[in-house]
């Protein structure tokens, strides 16, 4: 058999193969649950997102305090969400998260992080040099924040080797940060996946 037929029957294989072995990509909605591997996922962070912000808005320091503050509204910045647990979990996805239903609810208000206000305080910087006088936005204008928002995300696994139990708890804390009183705390545990590993292996 010659060298051409072999390299013709060689690459007709292969794209046999290839198309044989092509995966199959579906659209969902972007609500809808899926648990491929019992790990954390985006379902996860949805619900526990939401459950954070109904009891932060509910208590009684954050929904009181426009009525004993002549109606301003509390001011509010995001610190660090702490991954404790035993995988990799990307906590920024959270916090934004708990940021933009904040926001959105119109009950508080939230100043920048401290990664982005370092980014806005160089352009203001650049801009008392570059900018029209008239444009140029004044630096030592920045609004400072009654509370932060801190917290973490833990795990507790429990397993007998078929089965694994998987255990989120996500701890918030509202911290004054004059005084450092903490003014309202959540933990967080109504994420418990149950994993059972198949007794057949591919």
């Amino acid at each position: 058999m010659s060298k051409q037929i072999l390299t013709i029957a060689a690459v007709s294989a292969a794209l046999i193969f290839s198309s044989c072995a092509s995966n199959n990509v579906s659209r969902v909605s972007s609500e809808t649950v899926t648990d491929l591997s019992g790990y954390w996922n985006d379902t996860d962070v949805r619900l526990v997102a939401g459950e954070i912000i109904d009891g932060c808005l509910a208590s009684p320091r954050i929904a009181l305090y426009p009525s004993q503050h002549g109606g301003k509204l509390p001011v509010v910045i995001v610190g660090s969400y702490r991954n404790k647990s035993d995988e990799h979990i990307d906590t920024e996805i959270l916090t934004k998260k708990l940021e933009a239903a904040l926001v959105n609810s119109g009950k508080v208000e939230f100043v920048a992080s401290s990664a982005e206000r370092n980014e806005l305080r160089a352009e203001r910087i650049d801009q008392q040099t570059n900018a029209s006088e008239s444009t140029a936005k004044s630096l030592g204008n920045e609004t400072g924040a009654d509370f932060m928002l801190q917290g973490s995300v833990k795990t507790i696994v429990d397993s007998d080797g078929k089965t694994m139990a998987r255990s989120y708890f996500v701890t918030t804390e509202m911290i004054d940060i004059e005084t450092n009183k903490k003014i309202w705390m959540d933990d967080n545990s109504s994420i418990k996946k149950v994993i059972k590993r198949s007794s057949t292996r591919m």
